[in-house]
């Protein structure tokens, strides 16, 4: 990564979207900003999925980040709320490579292995180490904003790479990293 870099950190939902914005200066750390986007007051998914579009796009043209680093979906049992999370997951990446902002997805137990070092550590935990690492006063409310902070502190502490997880420039580097899931 650069030497100064900002990094978007997003937990995707199509109920709570979490974001957290840091900004890097060698070992320096920033928190430049963090919020949550509710939207359990809207009827419909394509109606959530819009408002995800949206806030990605607001918080992109806000604070111009260097990197997108998102939280991966995690694999439960209710296949339903894991199709719905991959669609808000994809709108959020769509939004950042349609201003060529390169992402990196982390497995859930990566974040919070990378903020705690304990993998399964809870959403209180995680908020708690951010609090001390990053100096925050009071902790906001949903704490899927501090799972989106995270996410962008795991990217810095991941050096900008990660070995486990995938990486793409673009839509272009995406296809050629993923030939077999291209449609003919």
């Amino acid at each position: 990564m650069a030497k100064e870099s900002i990094i978007l950190g997003i937990d995707p939902g199509t109920t709570v979207m979490g974001y957290g914005v840091i900004k890097t200066e060698g070992s320096k750390i920033s928190l430049i900003d963090i919020g949550a986007i509710k939207m359990s007051s809207l009827k419909t998914h394509e109606l959530k999925l819009k408002q995800v579009f949206d806030s990605m796009m607001e918080l992109i043209e806000k604070h111009h980040p260097d990197h997108l680093a998102i939280e991966a979906q995690f694999f439960g049992e209710n296949v339903q709320s894991m199709l719905k999370l991959g669609r808000a997951q994809g709108v959020a990446i769509a939004a950042a490579l349609s201003r060529d902002i390169p992402f990196t997805e982390y497995a859930p137990k990566k974040v919070k292995m990378s903020i705690t070092g304990n993998g399964n550590a809870s959403k209180e935990q995680v908020a708690k180490m951010l609090q001390t690492l990053l100096g925050i006063k009071s902790l906001p409310q949903p704490l899927d904003a501090t799972d989106g902070l995270a996410t962008a502190l795991c990217h810095h502490f991941q050096g900008g790479k990660q070995n486990t997880g995938k990486s793409y420039k673009g839509w272009d580097a995406f296809v050629k990293q993923n030939p077999g899931r291209k449609k003919s």
